[in-house]
């Protein structure tokens, strides 16, 4: 989107009309992200469900695996998603879930796509109206072409981890396998160097400015020379990584099966400790 990646709620006000709006508010552990859109959302903001449409059924492919280009392009045109036509992304408050929808849009060819920095959070903090009646998206255009966004499959995300810089954008104790209350198998990918989604937000939600994220991505030993991947326990929080990355000014490729998927093959290596 012409601006960058992000947006404010400042400049969101004066777009609305002129933009297709997607709430996609989600969390893994509820509650689900319909009903606290239906108590209150942007004005004009058709409800997306990452689920079911931000995600294929899980399986082998992991927990939420890259939906084909048939149904992705029927979920956005449901929602009023137009190729011509301007679409903003916003969640609860940290963007974890924008940045999942961000980056799908953005890999299936729509190139006028930004993440409300803050989300819902900041745009009522701001003083702006909230609504409550459903809003039905219409009938757009929009056709997905994959191939938007760079992509790795698990021997992509091993080959980064022995010559690249993979990041594994889960919580350290996840990543260190002390603790792991999602999956069936604790521990990261072998290389794999840990960096929280949750250090690229201040305490309001928004992203650090991309020369403060650049500095922390270059202790990484992130530079501009080397590939870089970024991976989580299903595809969805590493989204929020590889969107932290542009802002700082660095290409990544995302491993949307990422650990959910890693696990399933258990001829796959398993490393665990500090890295």
């Amino acid at each position: 989107m012409a601006g960058g990646p992000l947006i404010t709620p400042q400049e969101l006000i004066d777009k609305l009309e002129q933009t297709a709006l997607l709430d996609v508010r989600w969390s893994l552990n509820g509650p689900p992200g319909i009903d606290e859109y239906l108590q209150g959302h942007i004005p004009g903001a058709v409800f997306v469900d990452l689920d079911r449409e931000l995600s294929a059924p899980p399986g082998p492919g992991g927990r939420h695996p890259l939906p084909d280009a048939w149904s992705f392009t029927a979920a956005m045109r449901n929602a009023g998603v137009s190729s011509n036509r301007p679409v903003v992304v916003y969640d609860a408050g940290n963007s974890m879930a924008a940045a999942r929808a961000w980056w799908l849009l953005r890999y299936f060819g729509h190139g006028h796509v930004a993440v409300l920095d803050g989300g819902l959070e900041a745009w009522t903090a701001a003083g702006y109206p909230a609504a409550t009646q459903p809003v039905v998206g219409g009938h757009g255009n929009f056709v997905a072409t994959p191939g938007g966004m760079p992509l790795i499959d698990a021997a992509g995300a091993a080959k980064l981890g022995e010559a690249g810089v993979l990041l594994d954008s889960r919580a350290d104790e996840r990543y260190r396998g002390d603790s792991e209350p999602v999956d069936p198998v604790a521990g990261h990918i072998p290389g794999a160097r840990n960096r929280p989604t949750t250090d690229n937000v201040d305490e309001q939600g928004r992203f650090q400015a991309p020369d403060e994220l650049r500095q922390q991505f270059s202790e990484l030993g992130i530079d501009g020379g080397a590939q870089v991947g970024a991976y989580c326990g299903s595809g969805v929080s590493a989204a929020h990584q590889v969107l932290a990355l542009e802002l700082a000014g660095y290409p990544a490729a995302l491993y949307v099966g990422s650990w959910s998927e890693w696990i399933t093959d258990p001829s796959r290596p398993v490393a665990r400790g500090p890295g």
